[in-house]
């Protein structure tokens, strides 16, 4: 008999506080009440639309429980505006803990307030104890629907945010690349890199017979490839970077340069398998953004095409090629057929796969560059001056003429085979 008593006076005390509480002035001081709490709490909320639309989602969502309160019903559909503040915060670019963490303080503010009204009317025990349990289950009710409903919401806005920021970089890019007329300032600030500066443009990838990257936190492989060009950019270049992704397991970027960058076998450039770094040539404004990134884009073309390259620094280093050191390769290269034919007729019997050859070819191409100096050929090379000499004597009777005649046409081949080889 006390149970049903107490039933109806609980069910009688509830419809008189939804009665007191839903008329428009109380509900909104309710409201005020409970959002000031939460943004106490929650200082980034204080900014004057994220506070409005908070008010909106609290106002609606006060509504909807309130309404529920003296109905036997334990759904509590989450309303638009509550959803609209869900977006506000994934725009924003806030992160889903702080929209957990709104509803969680705000189920504590409601059990709050709730708990001084009940201490306020001196109630009974058992009906004050019963009504909290029965708020404290509705709550609760409502705060996990919201969450799960609207973390859902903040997500897909999230993403949806994300795909148009990316959206808009690539068209912006690839408007630079096809050397259309830009407005330079507007584009440097939705890009959040400045086009005046010198550019220094780098293709990223991995080896294609290489397993994928395991993705990182954000669950994109392209985030391990970021942070090897971040560690560039604070390393190589001013701090300015720019990045956009090409594939799957690729990405293009830029850094912005205030001098030239280390030399090409520099440890710095250094990246380990499977990964793999093609670099242009520092440029400036918008032409120096666009040549740039062509020349990284022919390296890389010289990259996969290329035998292995054997480096003092190993593996690491040879993972790293640029373009200023394969320029004549690749313009070369790009008629394999005529290519190979520079091959063999100006290298003629050093033009094969042996061992000796090779170490010929090596000795020849570090003469040539060294503007036949057999001295500083012989530093290159790590041997003595002499042996230099008689290799340079060796080579003249193989190729049957001397050095002085077709010293432009061999250096070219060399570069070709020592990117290609035989």
């Amino acid at each position: 008999m006390t149970t049903t008593v107490n039933s109806a006076e609980i069910r009688q005390w509830i419809a008189d506080f939804v009665a007191e509480t839903l008329p428009a002035a109380t509900l909104e001081e309710v409201v005020t009440r409970l959002d000031n709490a939460i943004i106490a709490r929650i200082p980034e909320l204080r900014d004057r639309d994220m506070r409005r639309d908070l008010a909106a989602s609290s106002r609606a969502h006060a509504v909807a429980v309130l309404s529920g309160l003296t109905q036997d019903r334990f759904d509590y559909p989450v309303p638009e505006e509550a959803h609209a503040f869900a977006r506000t915060v994934a725009r924003r670019g806030y992160d889903v803990r702080l929209l957990l963490r709104v509803y969680h303080l705000g189920q504590e503010a409601c059990i709050d307030y709730m708990t001084e009204v009940l201490e306020q009317r001196q109630l009974p025990r058992d009906i004050e104890r019963s009504l909290l349990l029965r708020l404290f289950d509705r709550t609760t009710r409502w705060v996990s629907t919201s969450v799960e409903t609207l973390t859902d919401t903040y997500m897909a806005e999230r993403e949806r945010g994300l795909r148009a920021a990316l959206t808009q970089r690539a068209e912006i890019v690839r408007t630079l690349l096809d050397g259309a007329e830009v407005d330079t300032e507007s584009a440097s600030a939705r890009l959040g890199y400045r086009l005046t500066q010198r550019h220094l443009a780098l293709v990223v990838w991995t080896d294609e017979d290489a397993a994928p990257l395991p993705p990182d936190g954000s669950g994109e492989a392209v985030g391990r490839l970021d942070r090897i060009v971040a560690r560039y950019a604070g390393t190589l270049g001013n701090g300015s970077l720019l990045t956009v992704p090409s594939g799957a397991s690729a990405l293009w970027a830029w850094i912005g340069v205030d001098g030239d960058p280390p030399e090409p076998r520099d440890p710095v450039w250094s990246v380990d398998a499977p990964v793999r770094v093609a670099v242009g040539v520092p440029a400036a404004h918008t032409t120096g953004f666009r040549d740039s990134h062509r020349e990284a884009v022919a390296a890389r073309q010289v990259a996969e095409r290329a035998r292995p390259l054997r480096t003092g620094n190993g593996d690491s280093a040879a993972r790293v090629l640029h373009y200023s050191e394969v320029e004549v390769a690749y313009l070369a290269g790009t008629d394999e057929a005529a290519m190979r034919s520079l091959i063999e007729r100006e290298l003629g019997a050093l033009a094969t796969p042996d061992a000796q050859s090779a170490r010929l070819r090596e000795t020849l191409h570090a003469y040539l560059r060294a503007r036949r100096s057999p001295d500083a050929a012989a530093k290159t090379l790590g041997v003595h001056k002499n042996t230099v000499r008689y290799r340079v004597q060796r080579i003249e009777e193989l190729l049957g003429h001397s050095l002085d005649q077709r010293g432009p046409r061999l250096e070219i081949a060399l570069d070709c085979v020592r990117v290609y080889g035989v």
